[in-house]
């Protein structure tokens, strides 16, 4: 394998995608969720066989989840890809127009990016996601998947490929990097001949190394201390319902929370039904103080909030817990531990949900509903490529038309300038 031709090919098939019709592109994205539930067996044998070393290497539950496609999951994957055909094509557009004095109509057009390498640990189901999202905004792309899902990676691109060249679109405008090395993924990172941008989906750890390798534009995203603050005007039985949902829909996935916050003036009655719930669920609660005197009588697990646990992202079924004075507290405490993911209030107070829709410095806020929803389908998006958590370019789940960049059009007869 290398990386150099990798890249120029990537290139060359960028090239074909940029000129490819919308049908065209349609085609291969309905061909490729056919192929998809056409190969169950032999995806899911793949993903038996990850599953089988991760179990061996002592994977905990929650990674085993991120890693696990079944029947169901491979299905919905396959209906994504065909809502992506459903959804407006971005490429061609036109932002805005205007004739300017001098008779020339200039315009911006949206475009692709061109080539997207992306880095991304344990689930599958990023590789369609990119694969899909890339192809419909006619990007080339070049992943690097984690060796938790090595076979799994293995077969999907193998469809992928053989999907695209059913649809006569070269194959390598999706390619996989299957080499285990790290220098793998330092040499994409340094690919700025052939790539456009680099979207790294995974850890903390993983977003530091691509900072600070790359000689390429990254997108950081799919990091960020998940919270949700519950004021003193909040429907404390409802509340109860969101929380769960926020916390134990599936745990594993950047978008729950990791810290509950609680005004002081409700602290009480809802950290005593919060207690029960999260006993019913298995979550064991990391409390303050003040929660902590609180919630020891309850049923569930609970103990005493150590140096980090406040900037630990859980992706388990572990629940921070505070005690705030006001929607300011609540504020400063989001500010202080990486508050750029999701974030929620619960409140029944339309000055303190702006107050915190304002505050808080999270891609996506909620009043009264789960952070569950920063999901590019949930959006109406369609699949989405990463959540991006950086204020450039594109913020939130990222889409088609963060996948896409402009140029500015200028139309005349025959102008020239005086």
């Amino acid at each position: 394998m290398n990386l150099q031709q990798m890249g120029q090919a990537a290139r060359d098939a960028a090239y074909v995608l940029a000129q490819s019709s919308t049908r065209t592109k349609n085609n291969a994205l309905l061909a490729m969720a056919d192929a998809l539930e056409a190969s169950s067996s032999a995806i899911l044998a793949a993903n038996e066989r990850d599953l089988t070393t991760a179990r061996d290497n002592g994977l905990d539950e929650a990674m085993l989840d991120r890693l696990t496609l079944n029947s169901a999951r491979l299905k919905a994957i396959a209906q994504d890809v065909r809502n992506v055909v459903s959804l407006a094509d971005p490429v061609g557009a036109e932002l805005d127009s205007r004739v300017l004095e001098n008779g020339m109509r200039l315009s911006r057009r949206r475009v692709p990016l061109g080539v997207v390498g992306v880095i991304y640990e344990a689930r599958p189901n990023v590789t369609i996601d990119i694969a899909a999202l890339c192809l419909k905004t006619g990007n080339a792309s070049i992943l690097r998947g984690g060796r938790e899902t090595f076979h799994t990676n293995q077969e999907l691109v193998k469809v992928i490929q053989q999907a695209l060249a059913s649809s006569q679109l070269p194959q390598a405008a999706v390619q996989y990097i299957s080499e285990p090395g790290r220098e793998w993924v330092s040499g994409l990172l340094q690919l700025d001949q052939y790539v456009d941008m680099i979207i790294p989906r995974g850890g903390a750890n993983l977003h530091k190394l691509c900072k600070e390798q790359a000689t390429i534009p990254v997108i950081i995203g799919g990091f960020g201390i998940g919270h949700m603050f519950v004021d003193a005007s909040a429907d404390l039985v409802r509340a109860i319902e969101v929380i769960d949902n926020a916390k134990t829909q599936r745990p594993s996935v950047c978008n729950t929370i990791d810290t509950l916050l609680v005004h002081q003036a409700v602290a009480e009655p809802l950290l005593a039904g919060v207690s029960v719930r999260m006993a019913e669920k298995g979550v064991e609660l990391v409390a303050d103080s003040a929660a902590l005197a609180l919630l020891k009588a309850g049923p569930a697990k609970v103990r005493a909030a150590a140096e980090g646990d406040f900037d630990t992202e859980w992706l388990s079924l572990t629940l921070g817990v505070k005690v705030v004075s006001d929607v300011e507290a609540a504020l400063a405490h989001l500010r202080a531990h990486n508050a750029n993911h999701s974030d929620a209030i619960l409140t029944n107070d339309i000055l303190s949900a702006e107050r915190f829709i304002n505050g808080t410095p999270s891609a996506a806020v909620y009043v009264n509903a789960s952070t569950r929803f920063t999901d590019g389908a949930q959006f109406g998006l369609g699949a989405e490529v990463a959540v991006s958590t950086q204020k450039l370019h594109a913020r939130g789940p990222m889409g088609l038309e963060e996948l896409t960049s402009y140029k500015w059009v200028g139309q005349a007869d025959y102008l020239i300038r005086d």
